[in-house]
């Protein structure tokens, strides 16, 4: 029987909402190991100038706990 963890990341992008989350994934692995699955819960955009400047995701990392 495996043990799972979950944990809610923030993270950002200046190209795309996908780049935002492999960008979090990325980060999270450097302290949480055994990263099983990403859940995209929210997604949001940052506008400057009737321009989109920025792709921002909020996601949840799940993770097998030893």
């Amino acid at each position: 029987m495996s043990v799972m963890k979950v944990i809610e990341v923030l993270a950002n992008s200046e190209k795309s909402w996908e780049d935002a989350t492999r960008k979090a994934v990325k980060q999270a692995s450097k302290s949480v190991k055994n990263i099983k699955s990403v859940y995209v819960q929210s997604q949001s955009a940052v506008v400057n100038d009737d321009e989109v400047t920025e792709f921002r995701v909020n996601i949840k990392l799940t993770f097998e706990v030893n």
